[in-house]
């Protein structure tokens, strides 16, 4: 399939990025020092765009590329592609679901336990020497807490096993209930984080979830409350979150994600309350390997003249 040239958007992991040059002819754009130039010699020729992620591609992109037939984004998530524009041209849009429940899974329910127990802070605490001078503030237990879960889909079961495990509660709010779940269905996200100690952000991002956590659901989760977010940044209301923390009326925040990341703002930075990650959710070798893969096979898939294994439409 070397005659097939592909357009790589996005970072890719080398193993990955070396098999896909392998099989394909692979203009790798983010690595280019002049990105227009590189487009400009080889927009007429590219079939297939590799994404990553917050890369996406939009529809001025799609414009430029008369023969692109597929993307196939390595993430989950495909809000920064445009999929009405992709529509519009009969693009094959695939993601690479499942490979990373697992690891999102861990740091989201990492970050529920170090949150919760202060793990971090009691890090800086004890390399600071501040133990000699007396003991740490006490944290809280996690077993016997009830999670509210915003995104009951792959990562969210996954979430709630591990959650389970710790012996909290689960409940959950999402487009509609699932027959199958075994927890307590929402229909209003205010009402479940009232409810709940630990409102775990896992939904998609997109227009359709645009600050859905917003000052409303945060004064709702309220001063004894954490917010988790491994999903988007979009997802929440990222300057009613800071002044929540700031003014105590959200109690703690562990946030793998943010808006505009990786800009961050920085009155997050001198707050005790809050543990920042910057948006490792998947963020391991094997994993990022395994998303890297499934990408090319739905590569390899559609130029050979089958389906697609993953498509979002």
């Amino acid at each position: 399939m070397k005659q097939v040239e592909i357009l790589s958007v996005g970072p890719i992991y080398p193993a990955s990025l070396e098999a896909m040059q392998r099989e394909f002819t692979v203009h790798v754009l983010w690595q280019a020092e002049d990105k227009q130039a590189l487009l400009g010699q080889v927009c007429e020729r590219i079939r297939g765009i590799q994404s990553f992620g917050p890369y996406g591609a939009d529809a001025r992109l799609m414009d430029t590329l008369p023969k692109l037939e597929i993307i196939a984004n390595v993430g989950v998530g495909v809000d920064a592609i445009d999929l009405n524009a992709a529509r519009q041209r009969g693009l094959i849009v695939t993601n690479t679901p499942d490979v990373l429940n697992e690891c999102v899974s861990d740091l989201a329910m990492g970050l529920t336990v170090a949150s919760l127990r202060r793990i971090s802070l009691g890090d800086r605490f004890v390399r600071a020497g501040a133990w000699r001078n007396g003991a740490f503030a006490l944290g809280h237990k996690v077993g016997g807490k009830t999670m509210g879960i915003l995104g009951y889909g792959r990562i969210g079961k996954a979430i709630a096993r591990r959650a389970e495990a710790f012996g909290m509660h689960i409940v959950y709010h999402g487009r509609k209930a699932q027959a199958d779940a075994g927890y307590k269905y929402y229909p209003e996200l205010v009402d479940m984080a009232r409810d709940c100690d630990v409102l775990m952000v896992i939904c998609p991002g997109g227009p359709a979830t645009h600050h859905i956590v917003n000052a409303e659901v945060l004064a709702a989760l309220g001063p004894e409350g954490t917010l988790i977010n491994v999903a988007r940044g979009s997802v929440v209301d990222q300057a009613a979150l800071v002044k929540a923390l700031a003014d105590g009326s959200l109690g703690a925040a562990g946030l793998d994600v943010f808006e505009g990341e990786p800009r961050v703002p920085e009155e997050l930075f001198a707050m005790d309350q809050v543990l920042l990650q910057p948006h490792v959710g998947s963020s391991t070798h094997e994993t990022r390997k395994a998303m890297g893969d499934l990408a090319i096979d739905n590569l390899r898939a559609h130029f050979a003249g089958r389906p697609a294994l993953t498509p979002v439409i």
